[in-house]
């Protein structure tokens, strides 16, 4: 197990150390495909949940992978890693991290996951 505070959410782990947050199904947390972005100060917790739902949802038809999130809280407000892993053998598909990006950079998601996750007092 990861060092840290370490929280199953049904069969999901939360493992927070300091700033960072990561949410995954399988231990350890590994990425074979993934993309980043950055958003203003949220819920990390909250934050990490929604974005693997939207991603799950858009890459359920992958055999074998798994979602994983990171979120690392920064002065600026929180920088998202999300992606996972594949848990079978077999190529990565070539535009996937592509399709990570678009999900990621969508206005319509983003603005979703910032009203649930949005920090109060801001």
């Amino acid at each position: 197990m990861a060092k840290g505070n370490h929280k199953s959410r049904q069969s999901w782990h939360e493992l927070r150390e300091g700033s960072q947050l990561t949410l995954t199904r399988h231990l350890p947390a590994r990425f074979d495909v993934s993309a980043e972005t950055t958003l203003p100060p949220a819920r990390r917790g909250r934050l990490a949940r929604q974005i693997r739902q939207d991603l799950w949802r858009e890459l359920r038809g992958l055999r074998g992978f798994s979602p994983v999130v990171v979120i690392v809280a920064t002065e600026e407000g929180v920088k998202v890693t999300a992606g996972g892993q594949f848990l079978v053998r077999g190529a990565v598909p070539t535009n996937l991290s592509t399709k990570i990006q678009a999900l990621l950079d969508s206005p319509a998601h983003r603005a979703r996951w910032l009203s649930w996750a949005r920090v109060r007092g801001l």
